[in-house]
């Protein structure tokens, strides 16, 4: 039985009409670009992440970028990431002519140490960004307390509507921070049907230089107090994405679910380690990462059957042929490199069947004998 890695025509079957019906008041409307669409979807994330602002922006890289320009980093500065992480977060940190400072990530939950990047910090670093990896919200509280005042910029591309308990209170993905962003990206949990990005703070200032930085810097058309970017939120995506916003709890606890009965059908395999969920955390899944004995292989057999997997990420950014001139190493951070070697996310989506769930499971199984 086929199953592939993410199945987005099983998704829009559920809420085809909604989205049309959306999509089709925007072109009636004939007003594309930002408007009350954007305006909607922007209120809409601001509530579900309990913050006072929610910008929309062109990508989830935007978001990113954005975030650094809005809090003066550039050249001559540092902004402290892991390397085990998507190539935007330290793609852009380059990109605003900053220089990136990897440091090495936590086994149990792939996200940045603390320690780490409290060891890592020099007169120069003006940023840290922990990233939400797989879905799992990194120990932002424990990053704060790391590096005392030092604005945080929460990458939470791939955890929108995950939380962590900080202090006795469930806190959003982008909420405890200094600005945090997501990125729409298709295949994320709540995904456009293009590309799309959102930042959330909880600060003023921050949210009105983001909402002008996002238009070539000006607040008013035409008139520009410093260079900024093109990087609007199309309205049909926003009008897509406000349509699908509402089912993301369920499709969050359906992604949960099935990670559970994945994690309980596969403990027994000693070749396997089933991802490891922080107890302060509610993962959305974004991802479901085993750590493997014979990855390749195992990858190679996955295929032979026609199931979908993937490798979330194999070679660490410290280790990129973009990256050599900051003169880092193999071996300098053995825990990115290990997670690199050994990780392999299975499909997860919500719409998965008993019978798909199974066929992966019993195909994991049978490539380890067991």
């Amino acid at each position: 039985m086929p199953v592939p890695l993410l199945d987005l025509r099983a998704q829009h079957a559920t809420i085809r009409d909604d989205v049309v019906k959306a999509m089709l008041q925007v072109v009636d409307d004939q007003a594309f670009i930002l408007g009350e669409p954007v305006e909607r979807l922007e209120r809409m994330v601001a509530e579900l992440c309990e913050t006072r602002h929610a910008i929309g922006c062109a990508n989830g890289t935007d978001a990113i970028l954005l975030a650094m320009r809005a809090l003066d980093i550039g050249r001559g500065d540092e902004v402290i990431c892991p390397p085990f992480t998507f190539f935007a977060t330290a793609g852009t940190i380059h990109n605003v002519g900053a220089t990136p400072v990897f440091v090495d990530i936590e086994p149990d939950t792939f996200n940045i140490s603390p320690t780490a990047a409290a060891a890592a910090r020099t007169s120069r670093t003006k940023a840290v960004i922990p990233v939400d990896l797989f879905g799992q919200m990194a120990a932002i509280e424990r990053v704060a307390e790391a590096l005392p005042g030092l604005p945080v910029i929460e990458d939470a591309a791939q955890s929108i509507g995950a939380s962590r308990t900080i202090g006795g209170k469930k806190v959003m993905a982008g909420a405890g921070v200094t600005i945090g962003t997501f990125s729409f990206f298709p295949s994320k949990n709540l995904g456009a049907y293009g590309d799309g990005g959102m930042m959330v703070t909880q600060d003023e200032a921050i949210a009105t230089r983001l909402k002008r930085l996002r238009v070539h810097g000006g607040a008013k058309t035409y008139y520009h107090d410093e260079v900024g970017f093109n990087s609007r939120l199309d309205a049909l995506q926003a009008a897509v994405l406000a349509a699908k916003l509402p089912h993301l709890s369920h499709w969050s606890a359906g992604r949960r679910a099935n990670a559970a009965y994945y994690s309980s059908n596969l403990a027994d395999v000693p070749e396997v380690r089933t991802p490891v969920v922080d107890p302060a955390n509610e993962s959305i899944f974004n991802q479901y990462t085993l750590r493997v004995e014979r990855r390749d292989d195992l990858q190679a057999f996955l295929k032979a059957k026609g199931i979908g997997s993937s490798v979330y990420y194999p070679l660490p950014l410290h280790l990129q042929p973009c990256f050599a001139y900051l003169g880092y190493q193999a071996g300098q951070f053995p825990e990115s490199e290990k997670a690199s070697g050994e990780v392999i996310s299975l499909p997860i989506y919500p719409e998965l069947t008993s019978a798909q769930l199974d066929e992966v499971i019993g195909t994991v199984r049978a490539f380890y004998g067991r």
